[in-house]
């Protein structure tokens, strides 16, 4: 009894699922860092990397999926040719050195060839994941010594420095003048996630703080360092704009703004406190074309998937109803059953107001591999595997 009323909401989820409008978003992370997803290992050959960049782009195209957000910028650092950054060591091994061909532009010939818009995903202030890897001599952290910060065993782009918001809009005209790409969007790395090397509300800005002091600044040392961001998020958008009017910006944050926000979700973690973003903030005054907060817990939880979508979709908190394209994660379907991925994709369109829906999934992985049969989850509906939980 218990398994023909769960294939009966299984069907009801599903008979939902098809009703999703064609111009819904429906979108992949494509990680590059720590070569999770691509390349999948560095210093492989050219034409593996092409494969590999064929078979993520029609796996998606199979799989409903119609964007792709692919992490060109993961470490200051550069998956396609600039001249104001280096080649990603996640392609060759080595800061610097080329890969003999341009990953971001295969990527646009394979979208352009599938249907799937390719989207640009940078990571602003992250200088390196490793501080001990060496670095090309064209790395931000020589190109930009006095700006950058050692966070545990890594390094970080102070945003407080002027120089820092300088580069990272000069990076996003520059992708935006030479590739084709739909849009440009960023993830929930602005100030570091508070951890044991990095206690919560430390970072190494006292020089760059007292210095704004000097210079007649007012603001506590929380909202300045939110200021910091919201100067970057704005000139990101102008930049966006000005370049191509119709490429899209989003930002995707921490799934949880802050604490008591909805009060029924428990938070040990926010984006405004723990990370000095302000999200809400950048929809109310227009900055941002959408937002995708990271939404990577089940629904019955303590913080409940559903709970936080209507809470960002709300009126109250997202007056102009920019839209919400939740990213909900693949990378605890070890422990979730696919059902519950279906039952997140359902709730998502059905939770008002949404005039322009959508999801991003986290991450193509998963789905590369069609891990519990998630492609057919997706694509189709649940088939057996879903039903039966396995």
């Amino acid at each position: 009894m218990l398994y023909r009323s769960a294939a009966v909401v299984l069907s009801f989820s599903l008979l939902s699922f098809f009703s999703a409008k064609a111009s819904d978003f429906r979108a992949g992370w494509v990680a590059s860092v720590y070569n999770i997803n691509f390349p999948t290992r560095a210093g492989l050959s050219v034409e593996e990397q092409e494969r590999q960049i064929a078979g993520i782009v029609e796996t998606a195209k199979k799989s409903g999926l119609n964007a792709l957000m692919v992490q060109v910028r993961p470490e200051g650092d550069a998956l396609y040719r600039s001249e104001l950054e280096p080649w990603s060591r996640y392609l060759t091994g080595v800061q610097g050195e080329s890969p003999g061909y341009d990953p971001l532009q295969v990527f646009l010939q394979e979208g352009s060839r599938f249907g799937v818009s390719i989207h640009a995903w940078i990571n602003p202030y992250r200088a390196a994941t490793n501080s001990s890897q060496p670095r090309a001599s064209t790395h931000e952290a020589y190109t930009l010594s006095g700006a950058v910060r050692r966070v545990g065993s890594s390094l970080w782009l102070d945003p407080g420095d002027p120089a820092v918001r300088k580069h990272v809009t000069a990076v996003v005209k520059d992708l935006l003048d030479r590739y084709a790409v739909a849009g440009v969007i960023l993830d929930d790395y602005f100030y570091p996630y508070p951890s044991r090397a990095n206690p919560r509300g430390y970072f190494p800005d006292s020089s760059t703080y007292a210095r704004y002091r000097s210079e007649g600044g007012a603001l506590s040392l929380d909202d300045w360092r939110r200021h910091n961001v919201d100067l970057l998020i704005n000139e990101l958008h102008e930049t966006v704009k000005a370049t191509r009017p119709r490429a899209l910006f989003g930002v995707s944050p921490f799934g949880i703004y802050t604490r008591g926000e909805p009060a029924s979700v428990h938070a040990e973690l926010d984006q405004y406190r723990d990370l000095y973003a302000d999200p809400v903030k950048w929809m109310r005054e227009g900055w941002v074309d959408y937002l995708s907060p990271q939404l990577y817990w089940r629904d019955a939880s303590p913080q409940s998937y559903s709970a936080l979508l209507a809470w960002w979709r709300s009126s109250s908190v997202n007056p102009q109803g920019v839209p919400i394209y939740p990213s909900i994660t693949l990378d605890k379907l070890s422990g979730w059953p696919a059902s519950e991925i279906a039952h997140q994709i359902t709730l998502e369109r059905t939770i008002k107001p949404r005039s322009d829906g959508g999801f991003i999934i986290w991450n193509m992985g998963p789905l590369m591999s069609n891990q519990k049969g998630i492609a057919g989850v997706i694509e189709r509906g649940a088939g057996n595997e879903v039903a039966e939980g396995r």
